[in-house]
């Protein structure tokens, strides 16, 4: 039960201080917004009406270098020296040099013009006299200024000195284009209506813009030209502006044909004012673009400092009343502490109690077998539907043991994330209950015909599908699923627990992140299992033989084939399977002398310590080529040692005349044939041989070493026949003892 709210009581002096403050607070933001609305407004008509100076008087500069231009061409055009330039189709040397002579001189008198071109057709050469770049006499194709030429081949196009505000190249090396309006003159009074001459001013664009171009002291922006073919350019560099759709769509619907005027909107993603003129006498409009805040700033500072006024005022009347109240109000504080502290420790212990309660009914502590029980369920705070129909949903955590080694010491943190995920998804269509139980263990109870849903199998499985799902995004942690089949008996949850749990144990066989019905499982035990003996039988044939591989093979046969059967059958196939190799292993290492650290036991794999079968496979395959590791290191090592104490034998024995391989199994208690196989695998001799060569050594020794007689020599190694020995000793060397002596044995050693 919730612990209603206690509210402090206010005193007369403390509503009286927060009326006042809040009365300054709004007095001083409703003037503060006023003013900042009324200065927003001068400063965007000040910006105005000083960007409309600013680019009338750019208008104006571009219409009076029209009429300068004008009479500059005229006075080419009337110029004795230069017309000669513009006439005549092959100009002597002394009328070109006073031609270009003109030209430089008009050039040099008027600083605003960047060069001055004139062209003849008839030649195809144009004469040049300009400030850089070419300055000269160019043939058409040489001439750098292509744009020029394109000009004059469209110069129907343009009105006469009317301005063209273009870019171009004056040199090939040159890397910053230059911006100019071009003024052109020209001659086309012919029949095809080309033109036999032309004269182009080209006034540099920088002088004409001064007007325009950013000063100290200006506000920011960027300055636009519409020309009277509605190109948009900019004014710095008379290139074409580079605008988004939008943009560009913005001046030609609102501004491009307008009369003089200014909007606010946004413009390159700022908010920004646009102030424009309509158009002039040459059908140019100029647009200026002004970043909104740039106008705002020292007003939005004024508004700023306000509002800070306002927040000071705020806080300081705020302060004074808490600290008024709260001196005032101490007692009752630490009493309202202490009783949310109380309605804190219910709800944890509340929440703790409802674990319990329903962990206890899963396991059959407590039951629900009638109305009075399920009420004090709903006054523990457990509202779950268990006379309607339900389901026992458990989950468990799949690599469990890895899962501890890692993230062992959070696994409460982890369980209550993972219930938390489940409820919330499951909780989409169905009234679901939580409880964590022990281990790897989790449950779900779910009402799964609720009265708003329908009961949907299919529905059911994809909810459960996506609590698997999230949980491995979320948390990255792999789970299984087993549920129940639906009831609306109380009375059954407790078996139907039980039945998941057993269910659940079939993982071994589904594998991890797996999905079961329990009844599926259920319906096994109804089946007869017969245990595969003869498969056993090759089983431990193949550990016999050392073949590990057949040996795997037919253990995962015989595993495999329980999963049709209850989980207590393939208990008991491994528990025989496990027997059988305890034994045959024990046999092998009381045979090889071959010891475990800690015991057999510490290497036999079991089912606590794995989840499926291939793990289950792994973890025995591992096992056993590990034993037969160690057997086969065992065995050599043991096999090694049998073939040093043969040749010690025969060392000290080779005078025996006894000494044979029957002699030597007797003296190790091994077969005569299991001595010889091991000793020819080791050596690549075999043992009878091993004993007349170790024999003749000593005998060709002492032939060379004294001068005993042959027979008694014979006798010293080992021969009771002086005439076996001298046969033998021939064979081996092939000399007889007697030739060997009197040779000397280093013309008849082999």
């Amino acid at each position: 039960m919730k612990l209603p709210r206690i509210r402090k009581p206010m005193k007369l002096y403390t509503a009286f201080v927060m009326s006042i403050t809040l009365s300054i607070v709004a007095t001083v933001l409703v003037s503060s917004y006023i003013y900042y609305r009324n200065y927003t407004n001068a400063a965007l008509n000040q910006t105005f009406l000083s960007d409309l100076d600013l680019l009338a008087r750019t208008s104006k500069d571009v219409n009076s270098m029209k009429d300068s231009a004008q009479s500059l061409s005229f006075q080419i055009y009337r110029n004795s020296a230069i017309s000669k330039l513009l006439n005549y189709s092959s100009p002597d040397v002394y009328d070109v040099v006073a031609g270009m002579n003109e030209l430089s001189n008009m050039l040099n008198s008027m600083p605003f013009i960047d060069s001055i071109m004139v062209y003849n057709s008839a030649p195809n050469t144009f004469y040049i006299a300009a400030l850089s770049g070419q300055n000269g006499i160019f043939p058409k194709e040489e001439l750098v200024d292509q744009n020029i030429i394109r000009t004059l081949d469209q110069f129907k196009s343009y009105k006469p000195f009317t301005p063209i505000p273009r870019v171009y190249n004056n040199h090939p090396d040159t890397v910053v284009p230059v911006s100019v309006y071009t003024y052109l003159c020209y001659d086309a009074i012919n029949t095809s209506q080309t033109i036999s001459s032309a004269v182009a001013v080209n006034v540099n664009a920088a002088w004409i813009n001064r007007s325009i171009t950013l000063k100290e002291g200006q506000l920011p922006g960027q300055t636009f030209l519409i020309d009277d073919q509605d190109r948009i350019l900019s004014t710095e560099t008379l290139l074409p502006a580079e605008l988004t759709k939008a943009e560009d769509q913005l001046l030609r619907s609102s501004v491009m044909n307008r009369d003089t005027d200014y909007l606010i909107h946004s413009f390159y993603n700022v908010k920004s004012l646009i102030s424009f003129t309509e158009r002039d006498s040459l059908g140019w409009q100029y647009v200026k673009i002004t970043p909104y805040h740039t106008l705002v700033d020292s007003v939005s500072a004024i508004r700023n400092t306000s509002l800070t006024i306002a927040g000071m005022i705020l806080a300081a009347g705020l302060l004074i009343s808490w600290l008024l109240s709260g001196f005032l109000y101490r007692p009752v504080r630490r009493i309202t502490t202490k009783l949310n502290m109380l309605e804190t420790e219910k709800r944890n212990n509340s929440q703790t109690i409802r674990q319990n309660t329903l962990r206890d009914l899963l396991l059959g502590i407590r039951t629900l077998t009638s109305e009075q029980k399920l009420e004090k369920l709903k006054q523990a705070g457990i509202t779950f539907r268990f006379q309607q129909d339900y389901r026992v949903v458990l989950l468990k955590i799949d690599h469990f043991q890895e899962f501890l080694a890692k993230r062992g010491s959070d696994l409460a943190t982890y369980k209550y994330a993972i219930l938390n995920i489940s409820w919330e998804i499951m909780s989409q269509l169905y009234p679901v209950e939580t409880v964590n139980m022990d281990d790897a263990s989790l449950v779900l109870l779910v009402n799964t015909d609720s009265p708003d849903v329908t009961l949907d199998e299919a529905i059911f499985l994809e909810k459960l599908g996506q609590v698997q799902q999230a949980v491995l995004d979320y948390l990255s942690i792999s789970i299984s699923v087993t549920y129940s089949p639906a009831t609306n008996q109380s009375g059954h949850l407790h078996p139907l627990y039980e039945q998941v749990k057993e269910a659940s144990l079939h993982r071994m066989f589904y594998g991890h992140g797996s999905v079961i019905d329990s009844d599926d499982i259920l319906a096994l035990k109804s089946k007869e299992y017969i245990y595969p003996m003869d498969k056993e039988k090759r089983f431990s044939e193949a550990i016999k033989t050392g073949k590990t591989a057949e040996a795997m093979t037919i253990f995962q046969e015989i595993l495999a084939e329980t999963a049709l059967y209850p989980i207590q059958v393939m208990r008991l196939a491994m528990s025989h399977l496990t027997m059988t190799t305890n034994t045959l292993i024990t046999s092998i290492q009381k045979n090889s002398a071959m010891d475990f650290p800690g015991g057999l036991s510490m290497y036999m794999p079991s089912l606590d310590s794995v989840e499926t079968l291939e793990e289950l496979v792994a973890t025995f395959h591992s096992f056993l080529v590990d034993v037969h590791s160690k057997l086969t290191e065992k065995r050599s090592m043991k096999q090694g040692d049998l073939v040093k104490s043969i040749n010690s034998l025969i060392e000290k024995h080779f005078a025996d005349p006894d000494l044979n391989v029957n002699w030597i199994a007797e003296q190790f208690d091994m077969s005569s044939l299991y001595i010889s196989r091991i000793y020819k695998q080791q050596t690549l001799n075999a043992l009878g041989d091993a004993i007349s060569e170790f024999r003749m050594e000593k005998a060709k020794e002492l032939l060379e070493l004294t001068q005993i007689p042959i027979a008694q020599i014979a006798d010293q190694v080992g021969y009771t026949s002086s005439t076996y020995f001298h046969r033998i000793f021939k064979k081996h060397f092939g000399v007889t003892p007697t030739e060997f002596r009197k040779a000397g044995a280093g013309h008849f050693q082999t």
